[in-house]
């Protein structure tokens, strides 16, 4: 799922593709649009110039069926505009959305409504509940808008509500549920109509650290079960590394950096990218395999290795490698699946990894 071209990628594994996306707001945006491509100019020249707002800018994506995938950045950073077209909930200004291989741009009010209604669901940040319904009947709402019995509505409702673990919650109503089940019926609600994508806009954001955790705890079991493609907005770079298969990094409407956890905390693109990071623990993230220096060129530095040296798998993270160091003092032989050697990590390794100085381990693989 790692380094997909959204330009080549297929719909066959991919059921949401994005290509050159742009929405700019404004009575002319599409005179700003042309003159951005033909001169370049920033978002301030785009306000300046045409008193329009650049809100997403050349946007390209591909996700995997069954990915999570995590649009992270800062307040006004475009993240929530570009998830409002997947859906058709904003109309871009110029590119092109494939859902499951069609152009959701061509889509006409019905088809658009089918997709809404039996493909795509969406999970907000403000529960978004009905006060005057109960949790059942809110839940149901999807499958009462597609004309189901009550007797189908409510046996799915139920079956959703008990994946949330909000069994026994079936008759109250939302003034009557903390913030943290108010957002599981959210979620209770976008699954019972089965859909196969989930669009999912900082669901968790307004709720405390705690309750927090626990559902994304929560939504990660709940998407190992069903397998369901996922788009999660969300402006916290560890909720997205916790969540995310891939994630890409958003500033002033442009994707700067697309990638696995491993890879952005790894080799940040930027700056802004590593500003991002510069927090983060790597012990969880970082595996042997990104770290590692083959046998060969190790052994000719070095010299060879003791047949009886200590061995960790490929994707052993650091806290693993940390606590084969602690039991040996020489370096670590680094095995494929096949149990066969085919890196080292010493200590030196194992301490610039930690520390995250990329510098140092660049240099260390330069030619002398």
């Amino acid at each position: 799922m790692n380094g997909t071209d959204p330009m080549e990628t297929t719909p066959e594994d991919h059921p949401i593709i994005a290509r050159n996306v742009w929405k700019i707001f404004g009575d002319r945006a599409a005179e700003a649009h042309a003159a951005i491509l033909a001169d370049g100019l920033s978002k301030a020249e785009v306000l300046e110039q045409f008193g329009c707002v650049v809100g997403v800018a050349d946007a390209s994506f591909s996700i995997a069926e069954g990915e999570i995938f995590c649009i992270m950045g800062l307040s006004g950073s475009g993240k929530s505009t570009l998830v409002r077209h997947i859906n058709r909930l904003l109309e871009p200004t110029a590119g092109e959305i494939l859902i499951e291989g069609n152009d959701v741009m061509k889509l006409n009010e019905a088809q658009l409504r089918e997709l809404r209604n039996h493909k795509v669901a969406m999970v907000f940040q403000n529960f978004g509940l009905m006060p005057h319904r109960t949790v059942r009947d809110n839940v149901a709402m999807p499958l009462e808008i597609r004309g189901s019995s009550k007797r189908q509505r409510w046996t799915e409702a139920d079956r959703v509500l008990d994946m949330v673990n909000l069994t026994g919650w079936e008759d109250k109503y939302a003034h009557e549920l903390s913030g943290g089940m108010q957002q599981r019926v959210g979620l209770a609600r976008a699954l019972a109509s089965n859909p196969a994508i989930l669009l999912m806009d900082e669901p968790f954001s307004a709720l405390d650290p705690l309750i927090r955790r626990q559902l994304q705890d929560q939504f990660m079991d709940l998407s190992d079960r069903l397998k369901k493609t996922t788009i999660f907005i969300t402006h916290d770079l560890d909720e997205a590394i916790r969540i995310g298969n891939r994630i890409a990094i958003m500033k002033d409407g442009r994707i700067v950096q697309t990638g696995t956890p491993e890879e952005i905390v790894m080799n940040p693109a930027d700056d802004y990218v590593s500003d991002f990071v510069a927090g983060i623990s790597k012990l969880d993230l970082v595996y042997a395999h990104s770290i590692m220096e083959p046998v060969e060129r190790y052994s000719s530095e070095n010299g060879t290795i003791a047949a009886n040296a200590a061995r960790a798998h490929h994707n052993s993270d650091l806290n693993t490698l940390i606590n084969v160091a602690v039991e040996t003092d020489g370096p670590i032989l680094i095995d494929d699946d096949d149990g066969n050697a085919v890196g080292v990590v010493d200590r030196t390794r194992l301490m610039r990894a930690i520390q995250g100085n990329r510098k140092q381990e660049a240099a260390s693989h330069e030619p002398a």
